[in-house]
């Protein structure tokens, strides 16, 4: 082949990403621990924050979970690095894209019986889940309310950052529907819609019990915060320490290296 387009269907090799010509998506497997590992694109990506989530939400090996927006399905498969939990664990996503990236994911892992995706949208659950089955549920949610000025070139990445198919009340109703009494809701957020989620989880009968603020230095403010809430829980929140992501040097703190240390290769993710 000289010069012009690829034939229909090639890939090509750039910059460590598989470029298939027909719609110019761009794709590549990430290495995760245990020599797994999660397909991502330029559309379908993550981020610390969804790490710091799957951690935070730490499941037990009794737990039935549900990953609501589960995008390229990051959270469950980090947990799949370990054996927790031991049911399989249920992903939500409403862009094709990302659950065929996902269902590629689960394949190639092996990971079947512990790891299934339903394209569907969360604000319509209870077509597709039973109701108070489970006892975790978490979601990555988009951190921009529409019409808020937030913009991407990308459809798919509009969808995944801004609120223009699901609101945090969305996120909370479902939860509300899945989850049994006394089930938890984790949830990542901006700090400056800390009020908007613990509005919403209220309305929801969610009483939000333990929070946790994220810095990337000393001096830095932070930019997430981990929240969880209770299903009928009584009130009371939990502050737990902040957590740091830099060192005086630049590197992982220690108490982030140990974090990724669980799931795999950090230093080769690519930051959405």
């Amino acid at each position: 082949m000289c010069g012009g387009a690829p034939p229909f269907g090639v890939i090509m090799r750039k910059n460590g990403w598989m470029t298939i010509n027909t719609e110019e998506t761009a794709i590549k497997k990430e290495p995760l621990a245990g020599g797994r590992g999660i397909y991502v694109s330029r559309n379908s990506r993550f981020g610390t924050d969804a790490v710091l989530l799957a951690d935070f939400a730490a499941p037990k090996r009794i737990d039935r979970a549900v990953d609501l927006g589960t995008g390229g399905g990051i959270i469950p498969l980090l947990w799949l690095c370990s054996d927790a939990p031991r049911q399989q664990v249920i992903g939500v996503e409403i862009q094709s894209e990302c659950c065929e990236l996902t269902n590629r994911s689960i394949a190639e892992n092996g990971d079947a019986e512990r790891f299934a995706v339903i394209q569907g949208d969360l604000r319509r659950i209870g077509d597709y889940l039973p109701r108070e089955q489970y006892s975790l549920v978490t979601c990555n949610p988009p951190y921009f309310p529409a019409g808020s000025g937030f913009v991407n070139q990308t459809e798919g990445r509009t969808v995944a950052r801004s609120e223009t198919m699901c609101r945090l009340e969305d996120v909370c109703e479902a939860a509300r529907y899945l989850l049994k009494y006394g089930g938890r809701l984790c949830v990542c957020q901006r700090p400056e819609r800390m009020t908007d989620l613990i509005c919403a989880m209220r309305s929801s009968q969610i009483e939000p019990k333990r929070a946790r603020l994220v810095q990337q230095r000393v001096n830095s403010v932070p930019w997430l915060v981990l929240v969880e809430g209770r299903r009928g829980g009584n009130p009371g929140l939990k502050w737990l320490p902040t957590l740091l992501v830099e060192a005086a040097d630049g590197g992982y703190t220690e108490e982030m290296k140990s974090v990724y240390g669980r799931y795999g290769e950090a230093e080769k993710w690519q930051d959405s």
